[in-house]
């Protein structure tokens, strides 16, 4: 009995021992908790800059009969920038709605000019020459956004600040400078992509064709350029086309 104690003793003694140099058990694995990046969202104010080019189109008349003068005015580029301040709601399914004011500025003006012969003042070639110096958008938008991604259209009321139209008698090398009878407005539509690129900055790219209202200039008295007294110019399919980049920054998180 005496022996059998002292080998338990031993054998437990001997097991303890081997424990003891048995490495330590491995810790447990770590838990993978995946990482859910939220999507963006473009609710919230912004402001921002852009640059771009305009082209101003349209046909002018005047009133004095068959054979009438009429003129076609050509649509040349110009350089155009401003900035723009609006406000963007997301709903959950990405659907965004928002508004915008947008002011571009022509710094050599939008100068459109063009070349008659008139069927008065002797035939001398006669030329119009019209500046658009700046423009004003106030828009609805509605569009689309994926995740950080956002297709859009707009769509609204336009004013256009314009000098009065300087006709010139090539031949002699007079001019006059009569005054519009009416103001520069009219309507717009167009359409973009924006990307947020970096937390609340986004780019964007942007077509917009402007509408304008019919317009008239009459010749003031007495005649002048050989035109007779109260002759009248009325312009017609007047517009502007503009296509620019832009950059905003977004106050909301």
């Amino acid at each position: 009995m005496q022996r059998l104690a002292l080998a338990s003793a031993f054998i437990v003694a001997g097991g303890a021992g081997f424990a003891a140099d048995l490495p330590p058990p491995p810790p447990a694995p770590a838990t993978y908790v995946p990482v859910v990046v939220p999507p963006y969202n473009w609710s919230g104010p912004y402001i921002g800059n852009n640059l771009g080019a305009g082209w101003a189109g349209g046909n002018w008349t005047d009133n004095l009969g068959p054979p009438h003068d009429k003129f076609t005015m050509p649509a040349n580029a110009q350089l155009m920038g401003g900035g723009q301040i609006g406000a963007n709601y997301e709903f959950w399914n990405g659907a965004v709605i928002g508004v915008e004011a947008d002011f571009e500025w022509a710094p050599n003006s939008n100068n459109t000019s063009n070349t008659v012969i008139p069927v008065t003042a002797g035939g001398h070639p006669t030329t119009v020459t019209l500046s658009d110096r700046w423009l004003t958008l106030l828009t609805g938008r509605l569009g689309y956004a994926w995740d950080r991604v956002l297709f859009y259209g707009k769509g609204g009321a336009a004013w256009v600040g314009a000098s009065n139209p300087t006709i010139t008698d090539v031949t002699t090398g007079a001019s006059i400078t009569p005054s519009f009878a009416n103001s520069n407005w009219g309507w717009t539509a167009g359409a973009g992509v924006e990307w947020a690129f970096w937390d609340t900055w986004s780019l964007r790219i942007e077509y917009d064709y402007i509408g304008l209202n019919g317009q008239t200039f009459t010749v003031p008295a007495p005649g002048s350029l050989g035109f007779p007294t109260g002759t009248i110019f009325t312009g017609n399919n007047r517009n502007i086309q503009m296509a620019n980049f832009g950059i905003n920054y977004k106050f909301w998180h």
